[in-house]
């Protein structure tokens, strides 16, 4: 018995990641590529599937296709967006065009990754939001934790989160990483391309806009009047600038 308990401490140690898609060549060689990097894997062939494993545990990361039968990538990453606290989504598709890397995003996905790709990207990729995301599962007490504010809100730099009032706002990984780049910048004119370098560690597109879609979701969450930004500003030709005592 004893030796049983210790191989499951040991297995709750890797970071769980779960790989849906509904071509299984896809789901095998991801499932076996990344097992093999040290991560646990499981894997499901449609949203149902997804369902099952989620009703049993939450993964600490989700890849998840755009194109599946049934219930699509686009309405999961939705619908699970919905869900407090749930962990980073990385989506897979077939469509590779600007404009549904921006959609992946806007529906709650934390990184886009377009078909046929490699594994070793996706496992960068999958790297890169995983240490966004280190620590934000540690309990720290909001009185202990290094603090920032501005306007009504506070943000706590050690638990990663963001309180309105004392009421916690539910922020992606990637929408909490950007926001705690602008409350450590504060009142500076950030570029997109430096933006762009801070949240992701690995090569882009130079004409890539995604970031722009990141700061209007993040917007949408802080902002009283989204369209006229108080705290995250637009700064023509420049990117943008955080002005944490907002208007006034």
């Amino acid at each position: 018995m004893p030796q049983r308990h210790r191989c499951y401490s040991l297995r709750m140690e890797k970071a769980r990641i779960y790989v849906t898609d509904d071509d299984p060549g896809i789901r095998e060689l991801v499932a076996e590529y990344l097992t093999n990097q040290g991560y646990a894997v499981e894997t499901a062939e449609d949203a149902v599937a997804l369902d099952r494993l989620l009703a049993v545990r939450l993964p600490d990361l989700l890849v998840l296709d755009w194109m599946m039968p049934g219930e699509d990538g686009l309405s999961v990453a939705r619908r699970l967006r919905a869900q407090p606290g749930f962990p980073p989504i990385i989506m897979l598709s077939a469509k590779g065009e600007d404009i549904d890397r921006i959609i992946g995003l806007e529906v709650g996905a934390d990184d886009y990754l377009p078909k046929p790709f490699n594994p070793r990207e996706l496992l960068a990729r999958i790297r890169a939001v995983l240490r966004r995301q280190n620590g934000a599962s540690a309990p720290v007490a909001e009185d202990t934790g290094r603090l920032a504010h501005f306007g009504p809100f506070s943000v706590n730099l050690d638990a990663r989160t963001l309180n309105r009032d004392g009421a916690e706002i539910a922020l992606t990984s990637g929408e909490y990483e950007l926001l705690e780049i602008f409350v450590t910048h504060a009142n500076r004119a950030l570029s997109r391309d430096w933006l762009m370098d801070q949240l992701r560690g690995f090569e882009r597109d130079p004409f890539d806009r995604s970031i722009d879609v990141r700061v209007n979701r993040l917007r949408k969450k802080i902002e009283d009047d989204p369209a006229n930004p108080a705290y995250i500003r637009t700064q023509r030709g420049q990117g943008y600038l955080f002005v944490p005592q907002g208007k006034g």
